[in-house]
């Protein structure tokens, strides 16, 4: 009986759903390490009694998401902090991909430049953020320009990296097929440095909300960060926790999003 139990267990585990359940293994695993965390996370809360302005139970804080996600107050600070971002990661990207470009085409162009690109990333945000404030007037702009300060830089590098690394042979064998500076462009560099930017792309995501937030915490009037500022003055801790989560829900979506796009691109790519 045993020996026969024992065969249907290893003849389960190589079928189909078995080798699905192996491949997967990290993905099922997920929720049981979530529902792990916030049991210990009660626990915490019970065994040692702690007030809920202190550390509020999973439970509280589930209420707090859902009461200040139906009076809209979590939906409009979560929509002014993508804004945010969305502009930030534009000025960004569009920015990182011209001027990386141009000085990987240009070696000495990039040494004249580097020094003052690198003190740029040297100096602190608190340092160059009143600058902006008192140059732009406008809230959601102001923010986004200073996120864009911190997402430039390593979409910057990525891009510069990704074009260096075309080998010269591929670029002859374009030459010799008499192809315009078009065609080498499109149908060789940008595909060749589409890996190496796309790493840069995923960096430059998550330092914008990070971005974003952080200027949100030290003067905005609205967003997610000031949202965080707000609860925590008030000692409203469950909604402080309920922002954070919202906050961090936001960041894994938008990095799941390009992760997609990138495996949407290279798809594409493999079946050319």
């Amino acid at each position: 009986m045993a020996v026969g139990s024992t065969g249907s267990a290893a003849e389960w585990w190589d079928a189909p759903v078995g080798t699905w359940i192996r491949k997967n293994i990290q993905y099922i695993l997920i929720p049981f390490a979530l529902m792990a965390f916030l049991l210990a996370w009660q626990a915490l809360v019970v065994i040692n009694r702690y007030p809920t302005f202190l550390l509020p139970t999973p439970g509280e804080v589930a209420a707090s998401f859902v009461e200040n996600w139906r009076n809209g107050i979590l939906a409009r600070h979560l929509g002014i902090t993508l804004v945010e971002i969305g502009l930030g990661f534009s000025i960004a990207f569009t920015f990182a991909a011209l001027v990386g470009y141009v000085l990987a085409r240009s070696p000495l162009l990039e040494k004249i430049v580097s020094p003052y690109l690198v003190a740029t990333q040297a100096i602190p945000i608190v340092a160059i953020g009143p600058l902006i404030v008192i140059w732009i007037n406008t809230g959601p702009l102001q923010n986004a320009l200073i996120a864009a300060l911190i997402t430039f830089f390593p979409m910057l590098v990525n891009t510069i990296v990704g074009v260096r690394n075309i080998r010269h042979e591929y670029r002859d064998l374009m030459h010799s097929y008499a192809a315009n500076a078009w065609q080498v462009f499109t149908k060789l560099e940008v595909p060749a440095a589409l890996p190496v930017f796309f790493g840069g792309v995923r960096v430059g995501i998550t330092l914008s909300v990070i971005g974003v937030v952080v200027v949100e915490l030290l003067w905005a009037d609205r967003g997610l960060g000031f949202l965080i500022n707000f609860a925590r003055g008030q000692l409203d801790t469950p909604l402080l926790f309920a922002t954070v989560v919202t906050m961090s829900a936001m960041a894994i979506t938008l990095y799941i999003g390009v992760l997609i796009l990138e495996r949407c691109i290279f798809h594409w790519r493999r079946k050319v």
